[in-house]
């Protein structure tokens, strides 16, 4: 079955630049989201730091750490058929995995997994060797871990390998569960080529994980098993803020119809 999975972005969090709420506030706000999403029929929910940016390349601090646990708790609360997934930007999956284990939740989002990526933060390193032996050191191996291939913002270190040997390292060799799709950046589609041949390669689940809308469902349902959406459930696709109830809906009824 394909899976429709919700993207909750977080408002900034205490000690990020633009913070202006509470952890209890910010967890009240990640609370009502959910409800949204788990009343209109989605799989799965992502939280995420959105609202930090800047971002750190990898480690954060233990604030951040804090505040996304009471956040993913109340999202848990609110949603509790609902599965649950923590992505810590922009790279900090130590971090993600902690919070998933302290929440329940099912999965965590690494957006560079191997390999090593040029982006706003810098360079950014994946370290799959040191998630994998936390993952076991916690006895966590329930918690999957969905990692992108030539994620969004960002370029490739040096010159660019083939996509198949991007792919093909990331679940063998990374052991990714799942496999994420995107565009170029937050909100912006894929191209249809690069997924079918990240499908054909994969031998694990491919979502989509960026821009994907309404008109667009049909054909990403062609090759991919699912999509992760955050921008499109929000007024005018502006990616943050309150997920709106009508576009939740509207998005999930679509997705089903596409995917059946």
């Amino acid at each position: 079955m394909a899976m429709l999975v919700g993207v909750i972005h977080l408002p900034a969090l205490p000690g990020s630049p633009r913070s202006t709420l509470t952890a209890e506030e910010c967890a009240r706000e990640a609370a009502n989201d959910a409800r949204v999403l788990a009343d209109a029929g989605y799989d799965a929910i992502v939280v995420e730091n959105f609202g930090d940016a800047p971002f750190f390349a990898t480690k954060v601090p233990a604030v951040t750490i804090a505040a996304m646990t009471a956040c993913a708790v109340a999202v848990r609360a609110a949603a509790p058929g609902v599965s649950l997934g923590i992505n810590v930007l922009r790279n900090d999956g130590e971090a993600a995995l902690s919070i998933a284990v302290c929440t329940q939740a099912s999965f965590v989002r690494i957006n560079v997994l191997t390999g090593a990526r040029v982006t706003d933060q810098g360079i950014v390193q994946g370290d799959a060797a040191g998630l994998l032996r936390s993952r076991r050191a916690l006895l966590a191996e329930s918690v999957a871990i969905w990692a992108d291939v030539d994620v969004k913002h960002s370029s490739p270190l040096g010159a660019a390998r083939p996509l198949v040997q991007e792919v093909e390292d990331l679940t063998k060799r990374g052991m990714a569960d799942v496999v994420l799709v995107t565009g170029e950046g937050t909100g912006k589609g894929v191209d249809l080529e690069k997924l079918a041949a990240v499908k054909r390669a994969s031998g694990k689940p491919v979502l989509v994980a960026s821009g994907a809308t309404l008109a667009t469902l049909s054909a990403l349902a062609t090759s991919s098993d699912g999509v992760v959406v955050g921008s499109a459930l929000r007024e005018g696709g502006i990616p943050g803020g309150a997920i709106d109830a009508r576009l939740a809906k509207e998005f999930a009824v679509a997705f089903r119809d596409a995917f059946a």
